[in-house]
């Protein structure tokens, strides 16, 4: 089987977001310069991207918009439900909780765990929040392989060492604190800083560039 670079992957949730939106208006067909002017993705790279699932696109017509989001839905595996936890009901757990997108994309949150006594017993998007203390006990009994992890960058190891050893084995980190997992266990650190820093420079390079 042909090898698929890994940035063809990393590409498609953006096409697929653009898809997304694109059906929810009502958009029936798109061509792969309009989807390049929406996702910043060179148009030339998108077809090469396509074309290692098949060929999908319609010469004069450009790409059906249903198909081509049921089609990289399977591709990346988001055409069927997965459980997930999340782990922190603070204001950045709030915001991940009542993140349309997730569902949209097949993640459904399964349960919300907290420290907070006030918290605990509570609704967070229709979700109840359970004591922490018993997140290894609903992450087997509910056989849970995603944890998003959103708590004091203090507490992120601690936590992530509970949910691995429950059974987890995807963890999105949204601290700032970088963790560690045994090996077979992907952490994907998602730090907004970061992303605000790397753009800083970004942008500090392209003035500096701009003649005077």
């Amino acid at each position: 089987m042909k090898k698929i670079p890994e940035g063809v992957f990393e590409r498609l949730p953006v096409y697929l977001n653009c898809l997304l939106q694109l059906q929810d208006e009502g958009v029936e067909t798109v061509s792969s310069n309009r989807l390049g002017l929406w996702t910043g993705v060179n148009p030339a790279a998108i077809r090469r991207d396509l074309i290692h699932f098949g060929n999908f696109g319609i010469k004069g017509v450009g790409y059906t918009v249903r198909s081509m989001v049921e089609e990289i839905q399977k591709i990346l595996g988001s055409d069927q439900p997965h459980k997930i936890v999340l782990v922190g009901a603070g204001n950045l757990g709030s915001a991940i909780a009542h993140h349309s997108g997730l569902r949209n994309h097949g993640f459904h949150i399964t349960a919300i765990f907290d420290s907070d006594a006030d918290k605990v017993g509570t609704k967070l998007a229709d979700v109840e929040i359970i004591d922490i203390n018993r997140a290894s006990e609903v992450i087997r009994r509910e056989s849970i392989d995603f944890a998003i992890i959103a708590v004091p960058p203090v507490y992120a190891q601690s936590v992530v060492d509970a949910v691995v050893e429950a059974g987890v084995s995807v963890v999105l980190n949204y601290t700032s604190m970088l963790v560690r997992a045994p090996e077979g266990v992907k952490v994907y650190n998602t730090d907004p800083v970061k992303e605000l820093l790397v753009t800083l420079h970004n942008l500090s390079v392209r003035d500096n560039l701009v003649p005077t």
